[in-house]
């Protein structure tokens, strides 16, 4: 009997030793473990509004979606949708509220969430693919930034194709707080203070993204015009750029994989290629694996699955692969000998939204969420062309811009680490509390 007491007494003990973060402000040190609480007592959930497609408008209640949602902030000035309905009150967000995605077609998407501040002159809401967590303290707020909140949303979406979240899975889901109020607000605003830090390099990362895109447009020649509005000095009197047919350029890479033992890869819209199986939790074998595309590092790779941000598909090259193994529903292509690759890595970057293909492709033509457009179609577009010395000039510009907005990116992923470790050290270690 007294060994099932100190048994049991040795759990307790472990517990609460769980329940007390690794690192604690001075003044608390001695305030005790924290205690473990479920959502649905620290805010409400309300899940988004329903629409169809009849009633979007141009201007009217402004309907935030998964695709508002990146790196942990609202996106409120692009990807925006707006209908004409009737919003009820307790769906209007409100400043604090955090926008969660809760069904997405990629995992990787679910129940990533973002705080909204307030700073949207009208109405909006949600769409019904997510939720509003409407919370009592603000403490709650960095529930959803923790490990075990990223753990349990892991778990709840790991087996088969369920790739949704209910409000009431949320709303069970405990998470430890400190008892006294003083300590949650310490540690919300330490970690506001790195937030801060985090959106003011993020920004200086979006200045120079803009900049280059701005560079870009004066760097090429305008639709319908033969040079481009910006010249370096040594090509100011040269003649009008060409136009020659991709078919002219570049051949169409059919290697098929056969036996050979690849990465499949997909392409991720504004990311470039991902392994497959990161992309979609499985990968590809069999007979289906041995009919992929060979592609090595400098192939160009056009994948014609549409999104929003990428109405016409997008092109990357392959960089630092080796070789790998493209689907077959992708167009991969080579350039011929002399033609720079980084010339047409920047081109195809600066008309990712779809070069010269909305000519093409009109609203049906679509098939399983592919664009619809051959290989002939494709391979006629033609190409803005400057001399190979210009094309490198281009090349190294834009390319040296590329390796300054590169470093400002591990900046900001460098403090985003750091928060994150920081948090690890702030909050009880649930591994222990699991165990």
């Amino acid at each position: 009997m007294s060994n099932k007491k100190e048994m049991a007494a040795m759990t307790t003990a472990a517990e609460e030793c769980a329940l007390v973060p690794k690192l604690r402000f001075p003044e608390f040190r001695d305030a005790g473990e924290w205690k473990e609480k479920a959502l649905s007592e620290l805010g409400n959930f309300f899940r988004g509004i329903t629409y169809s497609a009849k009633e979007v408008v141009e201007d009217g209640l402004l309907v935030l979606r998964s695709s508002n949602i990146q790196d942990g902030a609202l996106v409120l000035h692009k990807d925006l949708v707006f209908i004409d309905k009737t919003c009820p009150n307790d769906i209007k967000l409100k400043d604090g509220d955090i926008l969660i995605c809760m069904s997405n077609g990629s995992k990787a998407l679910v129940g990533k969430s973002a705080e909204y501040h307030g700073n949207y002159e009208g109405n909006l809401t949600a769409g019904a693919f997510c939720s509003i967590f409407r919370p009592s303290i603000k403490f709650s707020k960095l529930i959803f930034q923790s490990e075990k909140y990223r753990r349990f949303i892991s778990v709840s979406i790991g087996g088969g194709n369920i790739n949704n979240l209910k409000n009431s899975d949320l709303e069970e889901f405990k998470h430890p707080i400190p008892k006294l109020a003083s300590e949650q607000q310490k540690i919300a605003d330490c970690l506001a203070s790195i937030d801060e830090l985090i959106t003011l390099e993020s920004q200086k990362l979006d200045t120079l993204k803009l900049h280059k895109k701005g560079l870009m447009q004066q760097l090429f020649p305008a639709e319908g015009e033969t040079a481009p509005r910006l010249r370096f000095p040594e090509f100011r009197d040269a003649e009008g750029w060409s136009a020659p047919m991709l078919a002219e350029i570049s051949k169409l890479i059919d290697e098929r994989v056969g036996d050979r033992k690849l990465t499949p890869i997909s392409i991720s819209a504004g990311i470039g290629f991902v392994p497959q199986v990161e992309k979609f939790g499985r990968d590809i074998s069999g007979e289906q694996y041995r009919r992929y595309t060979v592609i090595r590092d400098g192939d160009f790779v056009y994948n014609k699955g549409n999104s929003i941000r990428f109405p016409q598909g997008c092109i990357y090259d392959l960089q630092g692969w080796g070789e790998a193994a493209a689907p077959n529903v992708f167009i991969c292509f080579r350039l011929k000998e002399g033609y720079e690759n980084g010339f047409f890595r920047q081109y195809f970057e600066k008309n990712i939204h779809g070069i010269q293909l909305k000519k093409y492709i009109t609203s049906g033509a679509r098939s399983n969420g592919l664009l619809n457009i051959s290989k002939e179609t494709f391979f006629a577009i033609r190409i803005p062309l400057p001399s190979k010395a210009e094309q490198q000039k281009i090349a190294d510009c834009l390319g040296s811009l590329d390796d300054v907005i590169a470093m400002q990116a591990r900046k900001v992923d460098a403090l985003k680490t750091h928060k994150k470790g920081l948090m690890q050290q702030l909050f009880p270690r649930m591994d222990e509390v699991e165990a």
